[in-house]
């Protein structure tokens, strides 16, 4: 089938799904999803864009599956993101790190029996610092036996197949530094679910916490080209550069329903949709909206699953961080245009807001990656031994255009050494510049000129108001002793005493 074809098709589908047979907002109540609407969404194999031609899939083209993911997104943002899971986090690394004699197995489960799959990585103790982690793992004829806990794994309970995250354990009883991937078929037993959370938002996708004891056949370890963390990199960093499919839809979704609700509100006398403040408000969703499918261009066009993108860390933290904060942010807008009843679970508005926040958290909370981006950079001046900024940014591959259009904001020398709160305000800037650059490009493949320019104006906008606080000297420090002469009843009553 071509690809038109197949994407039409399941954009029918969902469209049928969610907004004819079922209520889609009653249905966002509900945790889980029944069997009946995941057969139906199935029954148009999403899934097949992820995974190799060889194996009877689409081809795991990267163009196809952010348009899955864009498609999904726009009707069901839970639901992009269990997609989201099952490719990016399942079946490209299987796909390349898996031994040839398991991928045949695993890819016809999930083409014709509706198979699921996931990721462990995070444990209780160790969430960001996920390179500590206490699961286990020893070898023994053949076998690995896997041991530890893992939570917030996307689709508890209900996945097929793990690919769980271990470090070796040594003969001291200490554990190695590097990391291993495991693949586990959940009909082997050996995970229990500890605990289902009540998870704020995402109701479709079951969170809890598991107790693994598994044992694992020596084919089903995943085979990395160098070392374990540098594959972990590559596919955390893959993940990151596809967060704009899951993004698409739903910025679209966002501006069309923002767009809508503004010309038929009526507000003294007139459309909503005339008032300057709101068309600020819808300006800035164009341009969320704009900047997106600029990422998604820039991942498609260099980001193939033959790709190693352990290297791509401030393409990746930069394209995660800004998509996550574009899709928060325009969830926020919905609702202010929406106004109270938009302040419900079962609107749009409301649950968008709720479903899009631990976008922000996942996969690498935003305010570390935002330092990370400040890091790479900064290692990369000191390497070439310049202090100013736009010296740098004038010939880097992602800012060389973009910087232009901010000679006179950028031109200034910074301390390398800056403070950790620095770090993710600079990294904040960065990021913006980086989308800056996405956008021009974008451009410059015939992309709407007005939609562009706005954009770009926006964004210097962004960078310029980011770089005034960034060069505002914050000192400000946390009082430890907070409560002592802080009872502001004492300023009425002097004679008040603290009960």
């Amino acid at each position: 089938m071509e690809f038109n074809q197949f994407i039409d098709q399941y954009k029918k589908k969902l469209n049928s799904l969610f907004n004819i047979e079922e209520d889609i907002d009653e249905l966002s109540l509900d945790r889980g999803i029944s069997g009946h609407l995941f057969d139906e969404i199935m029954s148009c194999k999403p899934l097949s864009v992820f995974i190799p031609e060889e194996y009877g899939g689409r081809g795991a083209k990267t163009h196809e599956a952010l348009a899955m993911l864009e498609a999904s997104s726009y009707e069901s943002l839970p639901l992009s993101l269990m997609m989201g899971i099952n490719g990016a986090l399942f079946l490209q690394p299987v796909a390349n790190y898996g031994e040839d004699q398991i991928k045949k197995d695993i890819f016809k489960r999930f083409l014709n029996d509706n198979a699921m799959g996931g990721l462990m990585i995070t444990e209780p103790d160790f969430g960001s610092d996920a390179l500590r982690m206490e699961t286990s793992f020893t070898k023994t004829d053949g076998e690995y036996h896997v041991q530890g806990t893992k939570h917030w794994a996307g689709l508890t309970g209900m996945a097929d197949y793990w690919l769980i995250t271990a470090r070796k354990e040594n003969k001291d009883g200490s554990l190695s530094r590097d990391i291993a991937f495991f693949v586990h078929d959940s009909r082997n037993g050996g995970i229990e679910v500890e605990e289902f959370f009540k998870n704020l938002g995402l109701y479709m996708l079951p969170y809890g916490r598991n107790k693994i004891d598994i044992t694992i056949p020596e084919d089903y370890k995943l085979k990395p080209k160098s070392i374990g963390i540098k594959m972990m990199l590559d596919i955390l960093h893959r993940s990151r550069l596809q967060f704009p499919g899951m993004g698409m839809g739903f910025l679209k979704r966002m501006l069309d329903e923002a767009h809508k609700h503004c010309k038929e509100r009526f507000v003294g006398g007139q459309s909503l949709f005339n008032y300057d403040q709101v068309k600020k408000r819808i300006g800035r969703l164009q341009s969320s909206f704009t900047i997106c499918s600029a990422m998604c261009s820039f991942t498609s066009e260099n980001v193939p699953l033959s790709k190693d993108t352990s290297s791509f860390d401030v393409a990746a933290n930069t394209i995660k961080t800004m998509t996550t904060d574009l899709m928060q942010n325009a969830s926020q807008s919905l609702l202010q245009l929406t106004g109270a009843k938009g302040y419900r679970l079962d609107h749009i508005a409301g649950r968008s807001i709720i479903d899009s926040r631990p976008f922000q958290i996942f996969e690498g909370s935003n305010d570390i990656l935002y330092q990370q981006i400040s890091e790479s950079v900064i290692k990369l001046m000191k390497k070439l031994k310049l202090n100013n900024l736009y010296d740098f940014l004038s010939d880097y591959k992602y800012t060389k255009h973009a910087s232009d259009h901010l000679k006179e904001t950028l031109n200034m020398e910074i301390d390398l050494k800056m403070t950790q709160d620095k770090l993710v305000e600079l990294g904040r800037v960065l990021s913006r510049l980086i989308s800056l650059e996405f956008t021009i490009r974008l451009g410059e493949k015939g992309f709407n000129r007005e939609l562009v320019a706005n954009t770009i104006e926006t964004l210097k906008g962004d960078v310029q108001r980011m770089m005034s606080s960034f060069s505002y000297a914050n000192d400000a420090v946390v009082v430890e002793n907070y409560e002592e002469s802080s009872d502001w009843h004492q300023a009425f009553s002097p004679s008040y005493v603290k009960a």
